[in-house]
């Protein structure tokens, strides 16, 4: 059997202020873990702090982008700035709880025009605030999320239909879904009542965000398909850049 790691192993990008507190950064060596022996899919992950996403060059050579858990971030800069390079640079990207929040502000911002596009939790004055406390908690709740037949979410699931757990308080503005959907952001999956859960970009290989945390799937149960097709995102992205 060969080896699990080499030089060529895709790198992957873990943005957030990492925490021994955070359920979801304690979880990352053990999905991990599971992608490589399960799935045979290796990836070699690097903590990047947000403050530390501010640079310009501090995602450079990376195959895959994962804005984690932990909103609010110690710098909403250095978040929105990872969204942006890997949007803009074709670099698999994948942002769940706090990192799909700040996927649809970079969104509105540097796409859509609003330039003071904001995040309540960050801004509670703020000027056109994407982002809101949701009327009733998802922390440690499960709910059904109906995804978007044809989309990548169903690619990637598997199924028109999901349960998903939650640790969030802030969800998107109903007020700003048709823009950022006018301005092209596919909104692929939803809640029972029609509340937003999944974004994804259909013009990029892998631009994939969710407001539930697949990181959250129980241990000894099957890798979660996300986590599978962020894995494969990535190792095609580094076949690519390295032929």
């Amino acid at each position: 059997m060969p080896p699990l790691w080499s030089l060529s192993t895709p790198r992957l990008a873990l943005v957030g202020d990492r925490s021994p507190s955070n359920r979801a950064h304690v979880r990352m060596p053990w999905l991990l873990d599971e992608l490589a022996q399960r799935d045979r899919l290796v990836l070699d992950a690097y903590w990047i702090s947000s403050e530390d996403a501010e640079a310009p060059d501090a995602l450079d050579g990376f195959d895959a982008i994962w804005l984690v858990p932990g909103s609010p971030y110690r710098s909403e800069a250095g978040a929105v700035a990872a969204i942006r390079t890997a949007r803009e640079r074709k670099i698999p990207f994948l942002g769940t709880c706090g990192g799909f929040q700040h996927a649809l502000v970079e969104y509105a911002r540097n796409v859509c025009g609003l330039t003071n596009a904001s995040h309540a939790e960050n801004q509670p004055l703020g000027d056109d605030k994407v982002i809101i406390p949701m009327g009733c908690s998802l922390v440690g709740h499960e709910g059904t999320v109906l995804v978007e037949p044809g989309s990548l979410a169903e690619r990637v699931l598997g199924a028109e239909r999901t349960v998903e757990r939650y640790h969030c308080s802030y969800g998107p503005n109903p007020d700003y879904v048709d823009i950022l959907r006018g301005r092209g952001l596919c909104f692929s999956g939803a809640d029972d009542a029609g509340e937003v859960r999944i974004a994804e970009l259909p013009d990029h290989p892998f631009f994939f965000a969710t407001l539930f945390q697949p990181e959250l799937a129980s241990p000894g149960t099957l890798t979660h398909p996300i986590m599978r097709a962020m894995a494969t995102a990535a190792n095609e992205h580094a076949a690519m850049v390295r032929i």
